[in-house]
């Protein structure tokens, strides 16, 4: 028997005042009324309506019964249109995982667009170093993968593709010179991760043939730097001050190449692509305030496999080119 349908039968039965109209209102046969209450009777072992050719009439333990039964179905009801609500509508807390980097210099501006979109949606933002892979405790992982291929149980939207430069001040390289070639980079003081991490050394490469093969690549191995540190800001803020040539994210140095704080070098050369994702555990039940979240993301960064930081500063990469894993090892280091 199921219960709470044999309620909500009983409430009809006493609410048209016949098991006929019951019927009738809920689009069953007289029958299926009939035994839905004589079910609901037999489970209680108690009478709840007394039965005459011409009127129905509570007993006393239905009338007791009809008033809990009345208000365990409000209470039901209210409770479905809230869960319909939070799907329909954006309100709600709502948990997003993001790499440092990417949320300090990208993530937290455009964060006050969104508040003043859906001021009922209240956020939780954790940063704890690179994330590959969905966090099952939240609704919305930011998702940073180089070589690594989007793999898991999870939904994944593309929000951008962002480039690993190498980029300086224009006043250390009106002091210094500008490198034409890779090579020359060894003239020049270099701010990079410590020798530990960077083991394999720095892979350039420069377009794409027709097999989609790199047309040229330069190793250079790890040697000394001006400045060797994991931390990406530190190594941003050395280069906003002219102390080198640093290898940083595109979306870290956006807002200083576009301002000529700092100038690409070498714009020709790729060092290593990052793909950016927002993914979600699941699609099922998506609540409103994760839906308007992901198509916020989307909205802003682009959602195509192209990098906008470069684009907007006009300096993209020609036939862009996926990096070394020796490299990607270095840039999940320094986003920690």
């Amino acid at each position: 028997m199921d219960r709470l349908h044999s309620m909500r039968v009983f409430a009809k039965v006493v609410e048209c005042g016949s098991f006929a109209a019951a019927a009738r209102a809920l689009d069953l046969s007289a029958a299926v009324v009939t035994r839905a209450v004589a079910d609901l009777e037999a489970h209680l072992g108690a009478r709840l309506i007394q039965r005459t050719t011409r009127r129905l009439s509570l007993t006393d333990t239905g009338e007791a019964y009809l008033d809990r039964v009345r208000q365990i179905l409000a209470d039901i009801d209210e409770a479905e249109a809230l869960a319909q609500a939070a799907v329909r509508e954006p309100t709600g807390h709502l948990r997003v995982v993001c790499p440092p980097a990417f949320a300090v210099h990208q993530l937290a501006k455009h964060l006050p667009r969104f508040r003043a979109r859906f001021p009922q949606v209240t956020l939780e933002l954790t940063v704890p170093g690179p994330v590959e892979t969905v966090h099952e405790s939240h609704d919305v992982s930011i998702l940073m993968l180089g070589r690594k291929p989007l793999d898991g149980h999870f939904v994944a939207r593309r929000l951008a593709r962002s480039e690993v430069i190498t980029c300086a001040s224009p006043e250390y390289l009106d002091r210094r010179g500008r490198p034409r070639h890779p090579e020359d980079l060894k003239q020049h003081d270099s701010l990079l991760p410590p020798p530990s991490i960077l083991q394999g050394g720095i892979t350039f490469q420069r377009g794409v043939d027709e097999r989609g093969q790199a047309q040229e690549t330069v190793v250079l191995e790890a040697q000394a730097t001006a400045l060797s540190t994991s931390h990406l800001d530190t190594t941003y803020a050395a280069a906003l001050a002219g102390m080198g040539i640093a290898g940083l994210p595109s979306f870290v140095v956006a807002d200083a190449l576009l301002e000529q704080a700092l100038e690409r070098v070498l714009p020709q050369w790729q060092v290593l692509t990052t793909q950016i994702y927002a993914a979600i555990p699941t699609r099922k039940h998506l609540p409103a305030r994760t839906r308007v979240f992901l198509d916020f993301l989307v909205e802003t960064f682009g959602g195509e496999d192209r990098d906008p930081w470069l684009a907007a500063a006009g300096c993209e990469t020609p036939d862009c080119w996926c990096g070394s894993a020796s490299t990607e090892s270095a840039l999940r280091a320094a986003m920690a």
